[in-house]
């Protein structure tokens, strides 16, 4: 498959922006190549030069734990950024079409809006697995991206791997994995099966196991001629360097973030099962995530009960196939027993 051809006939021939830093490569002692501010910074840390715009030692820190090349991984401003660039890279507006899977993660739909793009949707079946015949019947010569959440946001569920690797073996267009969970998941990672499929767009996050939402960091792994295009779309500067030396500090921390990988597993199981057992409970769907779904007697009751206990959770009972369901990220021990202990006060 030859993935230039997908882009929009203005991508293909787009000189991007050429910033200071790409003209010069290496290291010189006097920079007046920029505009910027050569007395430094009122900060501790050096911030009067603008960051690495390819974010090349982050991306080789990020290589050596995830094992896929520099040239195969792209950096945003937290995943909705190469959501957004996909978009616009690939999806002539008011010509072209996606495909998105609901339930799933709302920006799919909002940045195709953004971007005039129409959205095809296929709901997933009643286990929440995907409808491969909806989907194949979906598909026509403009249909350009299939978005697959696994786990997927709100269920919780992995999508079955050999469906996945149907949609990715058949279609013709770019699939989008959007991995924010994996860390949580038994399922592998699709990055390993990257030089397999030209088409497959792996995205993962630091905002969720890494416990970096704040800095709004996200990757996408791909064929390079996919990170050629996204490089080439993409922001001049568009990761800060305060987030690059962050991220690089939170790198040498593995051992933290798999205990608490480890801990929130533990956690969500228990709470599945505490849960369960609650009369106003009526299910809990299984998770592979950092967050449950469970189906309630009430779901906007419950949920504005548990406001005014000062405990937030997710009313997705207005969700396509999620009718009475909240979702319920998976907190401290000590935050999931209070919140067990006020819904077993829930004046039923």
């Amino acid at each position: 498959m030859d993935i230039n051809s997908l882009q929009r006939e203005n991508i293909k021939n787009l000189r991007p922006y050429s910033t200071a830093r790409d003209e010069y490569k290496g290291q010189a002692s006097i920079y007046l190549d920029a505009n910027e501010n050569s007395f430094g910074s009122p900060l501790p840390a050096d911030y009067n030069r603008y960051p690495d715009p390819l974010q090349l030692d982050l991306k080789d820190a990020i290589s050596k734990i995830k094992g896929v090349p520099i040239e195969n991984t792209f950096l945003g401003n937290g995943s909705d950024e190469a959501i957004d660039l996909l978009y616009r890279a690939f999806c002539e507006p008011g010509k072209d079409n996606v495909i998105i899977l609901p339930p799933t993660y709302g920006m799919y739909e909002v940045s195709a809006n953004i971007n005039n793009v129409e959205v095809r949707k296929v709901n997933l079946l009643s286990n929440f697995q995907l409808d491969l015949d909806g989907i194949a019947e979906a598909i026509d010569s403009n249909t350009k991206i299939i978005f697959i959440c696994s786990p997927n946001n709100p269920t919780g569920n992995s999508i079955i791997r050999t469906d996945i690797e149907t949609v990715l073996a058949n279609f013709q267009g770019l699939v989008i994995i959007d991995e924010a969970y994996i860390n949580y998941a038994k399922q592998r990672s699709f990055i390993k099966e990257l030089t397999e499929y030209p088409n497959l767009v792996v995205m993962q996050t630091f905002s969720k196991a890494w416990g970096l939402a704040a800095l709004r960091l996200g990757m996408a792994f791909a064929a390079r001629p996919t990170i050629d295009i996204l490089n080439k779309v993409k922001p001049p500067y568009n990761i800060n360097q305060a987030t690059q030396d962050l991220a690089l500090a939170a790198l040498q921390n593995v051992n933290q973030v798999n205990e608490w990988i480890k801990v929130t597993v533990e956690e969500r199981d228990s709470l599945s099962i505490e849960l369960s057992d609650l009369k106003i409970v009526n299910k809990v769907y299984p998770s592979d995530a950092n967050f449950v779904l469970a189906e309630v007697s009430d779901a906007t009751g419950i949920y504005d009960y548990l406001v005014n206990q000062g405990i937030i959770v997710r009313d997705r009972s207005k969700v396509t196939l999620c009718e009475g369901c909240l979702r319920i990220s998976i907190g401290t021990p000590a935050e999931n027993q209070n919140l067990i202990a006020a819904l077993k006060n829930y004046p039923a």
